[in-house]
């Protein structure tokens, strides 16, 4: 019998971060978010941080290299 494996996602479209081991990257955003529907496929973020430069991530909180446990975090502004 097949058991799909499910991911589970940390970051969404739009999301606002910071990245703990490199705050000189300044603030970003989520611009682009990729899943795959295949088993063991990989989901990916595509993030633009204040310095101008686009980064991609792994964004599976199941795979050990997600970007939450490399220092990505939700950046969430008190009002």
């Amino acid at each position: 019998m097949y058991q799909r494996e499910y991911q589970r996602l940390y970051l969404r479209l739009g999301d606002k971060v910071i990245h703990n081991r490199f705050p000189e990257w300044g603030k970003g955003v989520v611009v682009e978010e990729k899943s795959s529907m295949m088993s063991g496929g990989i989901c990916m973020v595509r993030v633009v941080f204040r310095d101008g430069k686009e980064r991609s991530f792994i964004n599976d909180l199941n795979d050990h290299n997600c970007c939450y446990y490399s220092g990505v975090r939700i950046y969430c502004q008190d009002s």
